[in-house]
C-alpha cells in the first residue's frame, strides 16, 4: 500500500511531470511545425513541377502510413518496456531528419525524411498523451489532453512561423537543418534528465478496478474483451466492434483528411494567390496557435458538458472554415478562415482523445490509443491521396476544399449516429 500511495493519480499531485510532458509534446510539435510553410511552397527547388499535386503531396503520404502504424506499435509497446523508452526511441528516430533535408538532391529525399518524421511522431508525441493520461483523473481527462494538444499544435504553429522568417534570412535547407536539429538535440537531453516513467500509475489504476476501490463514477469500458487483450483483439475492438470507439476512429480520420489540406494544399493556395512565405507563415500560424491556445477551453469544456457534442461541433465547423477559403479573398479574410479552422479544431481534437480513453480499461489503454491514433494519422495518407487526386484530375485546388468540407460533415453526423458520450461522470454505468 505504501508504494501504492506514491502513484496518487491528479494534476496537483503530479504537477512537475505534467509540466515535463507538455515541454516534451512542444518539441514535437516544433518538428513537425518546420515543414508546415517552407517545405511546400518551395516544393519545386526539390523538383516538384506545378500542378503535380499527388507528387507533392507524397512526402504527407509516407509520414502519414508510417506515423499510423508507429502510433499502434508505440501503444502496444509501451505496455511492455514503459513510456519514457518509447518517448526516447521517438527522438532518437528524428536525428537524421536534418541531415537529409539539408542534403536532399530532390523530393524523393524529403519523402524519405518523414518516414524518420513519422516514427518520431508515432512514438514521442503519442507517449505524451498517455502519460498524461496515466497520472490524472478521469474528470481532468479533457483538460489534460487540450494542454497536452495546445502544447503541441501551438508549436506547430510557432514552428512554422520561426522557419519562415529564418528562411529569408539563412535560405531554407539551413533553415531547417539548424532549427530541427537544435529542438531534437535538446527535446532528447531533457527527456532523459526529467522525464518520469507513468506506467506504474496506470498498473495502479487497473488493480482498483479490479478490486472494487475505484473511486469515482465507472466508466463504460467495452463488453466481451480479454482482461489482457491480444493485439489482434484490441485492434478489431477500436477499429470495428465497438460502434463508439469505431465511429471516433471515423472521425479521426476526417480530422486528418482536412489537415493534410491545410498542411500542404492551403499554403500552395495561398502562395498561387501571390503570399509570400512570411505571410503564408502567418496565416498558418493562426490555424495553428488557435487550435492550440483553445484546447485549453474546449479540453476542459468537455469535463462539463460531455465529449461528443464538441467533437460533433468542431467537425462541422472545421468543415465551414475550410469552405470560405475559396469563397474569400484578401489576408484578412484568409486569416480569419485560419482562424475559423483552428477554432473547429480545437473542439474535436482533444476530445476524442479524452472519449477514447473514457471507456479504456487501464490494462489496454495505451493500445487503444494507439489504435484510435493509427486510423487517425493514417487519415495523412488517405487525405493526401485523395486530395492530391482530386487537385490533379481537376485541375482545381478548390476542388480539394470542397471535397475537405463534405468529408467533415458527414462525419459529424456519422459520430452523432452512431457514438454514445463517454464522459463517466455524465453516462456512467448504473
Amino acid at each position: 500500500m505504501a508504494a501504492e500511495a506514491t502513484y496518487i493519480r491528479g494534476i496537483r499531485a503530479n504537477l512537475h511531470q505534467f509540466v515535463q510532458q507538455a515541454i516534451q509534446v512542444f518539441f514535437v510539435g516544433l518538428v513537425i511545425g518546420m515543414e508546415r510553410n517552407v517545405l511546400p511552397v518551395l516544393s519545386q527547388d526539390f523538383g516538384v513541377s506545378k500542378g503535380s499535386f499527388l507528387y507533392l503531396m507524397s512526402f504527407v503520404v509516407s509520414f502519414g502510413f508510417v506515423k499510423g502504424i508507429l502510433n499502434f506499435v508505440a501503444g502496444r509497446l509501451s505496455e511492455r518496456i514503459g513510456r519514457k523508452k518509447v518517448l526516447l526511441l521517438g527522438w532518437i528516430a528524428a536525428l537524421p531528419i536534418p541531415f537529409m533535408i539539408l542534403y536532399a538532391p530532390s523530393w524523393d529525399w524529403i519523402v524519405a525524411a518523414n518516414i524518420f518524421l513519422g516514427i518520431n511522431q508515432g512514438f514521442a508525441w503519442s507517449m505524451t498523451v498517455t502519460s498524461k493520461v496515466d497520472i490524472t483523473l478521469s474528470e481532468q481527462r479533457g483538460f489534460a489532453t487540450g494542454v497536452n494538444e495546445f502544447a503541441g499544435y501551438a508549436a506547430v504553429g510557432i514552428g512554422g512561423l520561426a522557419t519562415g522568417y529564418l528562411a529569408e534570412v539563412y535560405g531554407p535547407r539551413e533553415a531547417l537543418f539548424g532549427f530541427s536539429l537544435a529542438v531534437i538535440l535538446t527535446a532528447m537531453l531533457t527527456a532523459f534528465i526529467f522525464i518520469r516513467e507513468t506506467l506504474p500509475w496506470a498498473k495502479v489504476e487497473s488493480r482498483e478496478h479490479a478490486s472494487g476501490n475505484y473511486a469515482g463514477h465507472k466508466p463504460r469500458f467495452p463488453e466481451g474483451i480479454s482482461e489482457h487483450p491480444g493485439t489482434r483483439e484490441i485492434f478489431t475492438l477500436v477499429s470495428f466492434r465497438n460502434p463508439t470507439l469505431s465511429a471516433l476512429c471515423q472521425a479521426g480520420v476526417a480530422n486528418k483528411i482536412a489537415d493534410a489540406l491545410l498542411w500542404v494544399l492551403f499554403p500552395v493556395f495561398l502562395h498561387n494567390r501571390g503570399l509570400g512565405i512570411v505571410e503564408i507563415g502567418w496565416i498558418t500560424a493562426v490555424y495553428g496557435m488557435v487550435w492550440g491556445a483553445s484546447q485549453l477551453l474546449t479540453g476542459a469544456l468537455s469535463d462539463i458538458i460531455g465529449r461528443k457534442k464538441p467533437i460533433i461541433w468542431g467537425l462541422w465547423l472545421l468543415g465551414a472554415g475550410i469552405a470560405s477559403v475559396p469563397l474569400v479573398h484578401g489576408i484578412a479574410a484568409w486569416t480569419i478562415s485560419a482562424a475559423i479552422m483552428g477554432a473547429g479544431m480545437a473542439l474535436l481534437y482533444p476530445n476524442i482523445i479524452a472519449a477514447v480513453a473514457d471507456i479504456s480499461h487501464p490494462n489496454w489503454r495505451s493500445s487503444s490509443l494507439g489504435t484510435y491514433r493509427y486510423w487517425r494519422d493514417t487519415g495523412y495518407a488517405i487525405g493526401a491521396i485523395a486530395l492530391g487526386s482530386v487537385a490533379q484530375w481537376t485541375s482545381s485546388i478548390e476542388n480539394a476544399f470542397w471535397f475537405t468540407a463534405l468529408v467533415l460533415g458527414l462525419s459529424g453526423l456519422y459520430l452523432g449516429l452512431r457514438a454514445e458520450e463517454t464522459h463517466p461522470g455524465l453516462n456512467p454505468i448504473p
